[in-house]
């Protein structure tokens, strides 16, 4: 997609004004508006099936990464009509609005207008929204990685194996990705369930590998508890809680992407360098081993 400072494309028969093209937003790599575009566009065959019916929440990096980023859940002024919204409750909104009309990104158009906002981070709940819009159960478990330092995504890789036993043990098919960030997210479909169940589910597979690896895990979130283990927060299985969705970049330093991964790699893993890849290494990746999260978009089995 040529890079000129303002260029109107068509994308499947939408018409869509791009600007700034040529901005850079990755100041250390130099990787400008235009590449996020790019990305976007070319990941999307693999990355709006995780996305099309989650209400999104953005996190918009107008003035590029070294800026102080702001989280967009409600749809911006001058939303085009033909992008799909939602209204749904905003408990504990930061503006006190009862409610918010968010985006759901369902297809290659609306994807590309985001990203034209600096839309860099994608980031969506455990559960989806009907046709009409109606909010509908959990149908997806998520285990977040959060190391403490000096541990690092390495020591993440450790605990997600951990993690990996136990869910398959109770009949479940875990997969694993990265955070983009410094962690990671092990992740399994469920059938259709309340938030409170998944997240006690998980509550209780987070004090399990903290009563066996006290020396490794820790399942509070207390900070002082945290350093040089890995904070299993189950808390994200909450329906107000939203974690990066597969295949979104994340505002690094470098264009880095929550980047799905497979069981071996995962073995594999000795440096911070074995689970760190860009939007290139991830589209490299998907020419070669497709969608890896491909089974979660299937229905999973129920909670034990």
């Amino acid at each position: 997609m040529a890079q000129s400072q303002r260029s109107t494309v068509e994308v499947d028969g939408r018409r869509l004004a791009l600007s700034n093209l040529d901005k850079v937003l990755y100041p250390k790599t130099g990787f400008t508006k235009g590449e996020v575009v790019d990305y976007y566009a070319r990941i999307a065959p693999v990355l709006l099936p995780h996305i099309c019916d989650r209400p999104m929440s953005f996190k918009r990096y107008p003035d590029g990464v070294d800026s102080e980023g702001f989280f967009a859940k409600n749809a911006p002024r001058g939303t085009p009509d033909w992008v799909r919204t939602v209204r749904l409750p905003a408990p504990g909104s930061s503006k006190d609005r009862e409610t918010l009309d968010y985006v759901v990104v369902g297809d290659l158009a609306t994807l590309v207008w985001a990203a034209n906002l600096a839309g860099l981070e994608l980031h969506v709940p455990q559960w989806t929204v009907g046709p009409r819009g109606g909010a509908r159960g959990c149908d997806r478990l998520v285990l977040d990685l959060d190391p403490g330092e000096p541990a690092t995504v390495v020591e993440c890789a450790e605990v997600a194996l951990l993690l990996k036993d136990l869910v398959e043990a109770d009949g479940l098919e875990p997969h694993a990705k990265t955070s983009g960030s410094k962690g990671m997210q092990v992740s399994a479909s469920v059938h259709e369930t309340t938030a409170e169940k998944t997240s006690g589910y998980a509550h209780r597979l987070a004090k399990q590998l903290e009563k066996e690896r006290p020396d490794l895990v820790v399942s509070r979130m207390t900070k002082s508890l945290r350093p040089g283990k890995v904070f299993v927060d189950w808390s994200q299985n909450n329906a107000a809680k939203t974690t990066v969705a597969p295949y979104a970049l994340r505002a690094r330093a470098h264009p880095w992407v929550s980047t799905p991964v497979t069981w071996d790699e995962v073995s594999a893993a000795r440096t911070v360098d074995d689970l760190r890849f860009t939007a290139g290494d991830t589209l490299d990746r998907v020419d070669r081993h497709g969608d890896l999260w491909e089974p979660l978009l299937s229905p999973g089995p129920e909670l034990p």
